[in-house]
């Protein structure tokens, strides 16, 4: 088939030919590609269109990709399509332009991207809007047949007064089903069946807010942006670059206001589903005329929401769409700004095909759909921060905290010494200093905050006698204790089992549970502060819809003292009245085999700290530490992002890290660990033979994580400085090696994580 491009005609005469589409089929594990004819009765087929075709002896679903001209001789040779799924073009062109980049960028099956720009609930042909019944007014009842219906059908009158009263349709289930009947049976009133939206914020309230006044860096930003805004194709990706607290979310609002106001739209990333809620009350809140047409993203929502909100949004009825990673696959048309907030964030990446960085698919994006584009972190990634240094992004700087708040105090306590204080076999969980501000605060009514990025009763079940850990039998880690279960669990693959109660090696009973979470600082704490009101918050405890939501919601109202959290709690979050904030470890992560680490604890430091001191009172941080002089600690303790960026990436710089290069991980798994090392060692000798010099490819080595659901898993990191001179021809070789069934190979452009 050839596109209309290449077709040696006129174009009036390719104006007559047939019309043919090439169709992505749906579910395939390998992209599968099909061309079919168009009947001239589904003349509305187009690119993005969701289509029904004839496979075989069966019906298959899929997406067109591209519509051609095709000569008579070669459509009759196709099969017709069978129908449109929907009359509406499913994704719009730029969108489809971006899924295709994704694809090819990070080396992902087209399929896959398609399932993330049509989520399954999209994709299910028998799922319907809701429907609801409504009751509207047609005509007033006189004086007298007011007076009569009241005497005699006291019901039916209350009916036509609330109506009346509404100046609007009224869901039917409101008022009694046989006075509507009557009512309708003489023509007062009409029922009509209607769609509603399942919202997922409903019931809520949202109090309007208006815009503050902004300080001098905040309101030389906002003019960077708005400019921008206007000339979109001149201006670069903008970073954002400002303390905690220093106003960066007004900054967002207002940039947001002024592209509503041209009718444009606004697409906001936020790295975690925790911090959806309180963006969102803040967008609705500032939007409050316009709370409508707020639509949301994520993977808490239920089906049926996900379904409505998507449509909300294909259909443009939103135009402010506020959601995590996978938002920026949304069907939104007519963009006029994207915003990435906490743009540093790991979990913008993607750890499952399509493997994408939302952040950064996010600057292609915007230059697809012809929109500014803003960043904004108060530790930016090295990545972002040498883009700004090298002129490729416009930096934007907020260095003083809004409303002239200072940063807080931060003490670091060095946990080694308190460690001999606990004695031993105790975990040290407090530190004495952290205790004694933890109760100033309970006296003076004011709140704190204690951070661990560890959930769970303990990290590990150890014998005494001849220390046996038990770990998980499908993957190479320790199962964790969880009190509350009364299991231990994996965090890797969620395999439980129950407890030990003595060694399962030399039966002896005497089990040590070592390390901590979540669970025994949360018990730990009930038992030192008896009276304080606690919570916490890790995705144990806020499974429950909407329990995230309501936890946050009391913390800031002053109905919670104490909040203990994982990472869910470390970033976005403002609440003026936290004067204390506690980190328990803050080693956790700094010393595993990853080019990252220092980056991802000092970042981490940070954010959390930042959640101290953010109304009028000045704010404490204390960060507990067994390597207190680590350089991210201490840059860290400092607020001192400009010194730590320096040293970082000096480092990067001579060992060749992103942001100096971009780096693929290519990783093979098999539940036969000889096959996968073989297979892994195999490829390794090719790609040796067919990378130029400029590609420095690593050694194979079994990944830190070496077992993880019944599969063995070695890996080799590639580095250079495209990331298409090392996809290329790796991905030409993995198509001349045939692989054995039983292996798995996963390629990971510009990885987050090297497990």
């Amino acid at each position: 088939m050839m596109p209309e491009d290449e077709l040696p005609l006129g174009p009036e005469a390719v104006a007559l030919l047939p019309m043919a589409a090439r169709v992505l089929l749906d579910g395939a594990v390998a992209d599968l590609e099909f061309d079919y004819a168009i009947p001239p009765a589904l003349d509305g087929v187009g690119p993005g269109s969701r289509v029904s075709v004839p496979l075989r002896n069966r019906t298959m679903t899929g997406t067109v990709l591209i519509v051609y001209p095709a000569a008579e001789a070669e459509v009759t040779k196709l099969k017709p399509l069978l129908g449109l799924l929907s009359e509406r073009v499913m994704i719009p062109p730029a969108l489809m332009e971006f899924g295709k980049w994704v694809s090819a960028y990070y080396c992902a099956p087209l399929e896959s991207v398609m399932r993330a720009m049509l989520p399954e609930a999209v994709r299910e042909e028998k799922h319907s809007e809701k429907r609801r019944l409504f009751a509207r007014l047609l005509r007033e009842p006189s004086a007298e047949e007011s007076a009569v219906l009241t005497k005699k059908a006291p019901k039916q009158a209350e009916v036509l007064v609330a109506l009346k009263a509404a100046g609007e349709p009224v869901a039917a289930m409101a008022f009694s089903g046989a006075a509507l009947k009557a009512l309708h049976h003489k023509g007062w009133i009409e029922i009509t069946d209607e769609p509603v939206a399942r919202d997922p914020h409903e019931g809520e309230t949202f109090v309007s807010s208006k815009s503050l006044a902004l300080n001098g860096a905040q309101h030389e930003a906002l003019v960077t942006v708005l400019e921008a805004v206007r000339h979109p194709r001149e201006a670069k990706p903008m970073l954002l670059f400002g303390v905690t607290g220093s106003g960066k979310t007004e900054v967002y609002l207002q940039a947001a206001q002024r592209v509503l106001e041209q009718g444009r739209a606004v697409l906001v990333l936020v790295p975690e589903i925790s911090l959806t809620p309180q963006t969102v009350e803040r967008f609705k809140s500032r939007f409050a005329e316009m709370q409508e047409q707020v639509a949301v993203l994520h993977s808490h929502l239920s089906k049926g929401e996900r379904f409505d909100e998507w449509h909300k949004i294909q259909r443009g009825k939103a135009r402010i769409v506020i959601g995590a990673r996978s938002a920026i696959f949304a069907p939104l048309e007519d963009i006029g700004l994207i915003i990435v907030d906490e743009e540093h964030e790991g979990s913008y990446k993607q750890e499952q095909p399509p493997r994408y960085q939302a952040r950064d698919a996010a600057v292609v994006r915007a230059r697809l759909e012809g929109c500014a584009i803003l960043l904004g972190s108060a530790t930016p990634s090295l990545e972002s921060w040498h883009n700004a240094q090298r002129g490729k992004y416009a930096l934007l700087k907020l260095p003083e905290r809004a409303d002239d708040a200072q940063l807080p105090l931060v003490r670091v306590i060095d946990m080694r010494t308190e460690k001999k204080r606990a004695g031993k076999g105790s975990p040290a969980i407090l530190s004495e200093r952290l205790r004694i501000a933890i109760d100033q605060r309970l006296t003076k009514g004011e709140q704190s905050i204690l951070f661990l990025n560890r959930r769970g009763f303990a990290s590990s079940v150890v014998c005494q006698a001849c220390g046996h850990v038990v770990k998980c039998p499908h993957c190479e880690v320790a199962m964790t204790v969880h009190q509350e279960l009364g299991r231990l669990v994996c965090h890797v693959c969620g395999f439980q089992k129950l407890a030990p109660k003595k060694c399962p090696e030399c039966k002896d009973p005497a089990i040590l549970l070592a390390g901590y979470g979540t669970e025994r600082v949360e018990e730990t704490l009930r038992k030192v502060f008896p009276t304080a009101r606690i919570a916490r918050v890790d995705a144990d405890s806020m499974a429950q819809k909407h329990k995230l939501r309501d936890t946050l919601h009391a913390f800031k109202t002053g109905k919670l003292d104490l909040l203990i959290g994982t990472q869910m709690i470390a970033k976005g979050l403002h609440f003026p009245n936290v004067t204390l904030v506690g980190i328990l470890n803050a080693d956790m992560g700094l010393h595993i085999p990853d080019f990252r680490a220092g980056e991802r604890t000092f970042s981490l430091l940070t954010q959390v700290a930042g959640r101290a001191g953010r109304g009028e009172l000045m704010g404490e941080v204390v960060v507990q530490s067994f390597t207190p002089h680590h350089p991210a600690i201490q840059f860290a303790r400092q607020h001192d992002f400009e010194g730590f960026s320096e040293q970082e990436l000096e480092f990067r710089r001579q060992c060749g890290y992103p942001p100096y290069g971009h780096a693929v991980l290519v990783t093979v798994r098999s539940e036969r660990e000889n096959l996968a090392d073989f297979a892994l060692k195999t490829l390794h000798a090719k790609l040796v033979k067919v990378f130029p010099p400029e590609i420095l490819l690593g050694e194979p080595a079994p990944s830190p994580l070496v077992k993880s659901h019944d599969q063995y898993r070695f890996q080799i990191l590639a580095r250079a400085r495209q990331a298409k001179q090392i996809t290329e021809p790796l991905m030409q070789c993995l198509a001349d090696l045939k692989m054995p069934k039983e292996v798995i190979v996963t390629v990971d452009v510009d990885p987050v994580n090297l497990g």
